[in-house]
């Protein structure tokens, strides 16, 4: 198995996508992967990996793409201007088939943009959700969908993204019938907007989906359905709000167990169910989102991630690559489309 990375875009520089990569590779038996940024970096990034790492090196090939996507640039900029990037180019590289998958951690609406103009979409999916997993109370995880892809979406795309989003659940997670839900405001039928009203409506008539009508925002971590459905707006808020209180749990109980004697002594007895507590807290451990509908796999790793963040994003698109996840879409929903034709 081969994936193409874009070492470019992320806050950490491009060594942070090198030991990522690396790291990926001595998870997954077989794992090759495609590096893209600047050569002689990214070859001096390799020759310098820390011992322990050094063999995955021989499973990373360096390829020359010093262009790159700016934060700030927008999508249609990225579109028109962005053809030697290493974000594009990458994205090439999977298109001609040289990779199976592609991570990123770069401008998500540019890396949108032209994931789409490159791979095309299945099923007639006008614009692909992104969509990651949260960890909810039994140890479990929820996809939750759309993340900002969409940032006003109809009734009918959010039907799309909860049809995506449990096929996902059913064959990544290998669950046999994934509860979907519709975050809502209440749970009530009468609650919510028009808009998420006539969604409910609409996946209330399809007998193929495990339906469990609304769900409000603590019902995500509840573990209450396996699959949760908003617009990109509400999604994007919705995954940042729960990063930051995560993070600010974890700095809370440290510097508890930190403030005087007493607590210090409480602290080092607690210290292995704390350490389990943080790591199953930590967002770090769910880094990648993954780009549902397009005809390929493209993940997207989270800006600031460090070499361990990174490494989760490729082993999520290993790990969609070894369940055939467009595939498997294209089967359920539909066709193969090319999205390039749709607006």
């Amino acid at each position: 198995m081969r994936i193409a990375v874009d070492t470019l875009g992320g806050d950490a520089g491009p060594g942070a996508a090198v030991q990522g990569a690396a790291i990926a590779i001595q998870a997954w038996p077989g794992l090759e992967v495609d590096l893209f940024g600047p050569g002689e970096q990214l070859a001096a990034e390799v020759a310098s990996l820390p011992r322990h790492l050094a063999a995955a090196g021989l499973r990373l090939s360096v390829h020359h793409a010093p262009g790159l996507i700016h934060p700030e640039q927008r999508p249609s900029d990225a579109l028109r201007r962005g053809a030697a990037s290493s974000m594009a180019l990458m994205l090439a590289h999977v298109a001609a088939g040289h990779a199976v998958a592609g991570v990123s951690a770069g401008n998500t609406g540019a890396l949108m943009a032209l994931a789409r103009r490159a791979l095309g979409t299945v099923a007639q999916i006008p614009r692909p959700a992104i969509c990651t997993a949260i960890p909810t109370h039994d140890e479990g995880r929820c996809y939750l969908l759309d993340l900002g892809a969409n940032v006003d979406a109809s009734a009918k795309r959010l039907v799309d993204f909860a049809r995506m989003g449990e096929v996902m659940a059913r064959h990544v997670d290998e669950l046999d019938a994934p509860r979907v839900a519709l975050l809502n405001v209440g749970g009530e039928a009468t609650k919510g907007s028009e808009t998420v009203r006539e969604a409910d409506a609409l996946l209330k008539q399809l007998d193929s989906l495990n339906y469990v009508g609304f769900v409000e925002g603590d019902g995500i971590f509840a573990g209450s359905a396996d699959v949760v459905v908003c617009d990109g707006f509400v999604g994007n808020a919705v995954l940042k709000a729960s990063e930051g209180l995560a993070r600010m749990l974890i700095t809370r109980v440290q510097s508890t167990f930190e403030s005087h004697l007493g607590s210090r002594l409480v602290g080092r007895l607690a210290r292995p169910a704390l350490r389990r507590l943080k790591r199953e807290l930590d967002p770090v451990r769910y880094n990648g989102a993954s780009l549902l509908g397009l005809d390929g796999i493209v993940v997207k790793s989270h800006g600031s991630a460090n070499a361990t963040g990174f490494s989760y994003a490729v082993l999520r698109a290993a790990q969609e690559v070894s369940r055939d996840l467009p595939t498997r879409l294209a089967q359920e929903l539909g066709s193969r489309h090319d999205s390039t034709q749709q607006e």
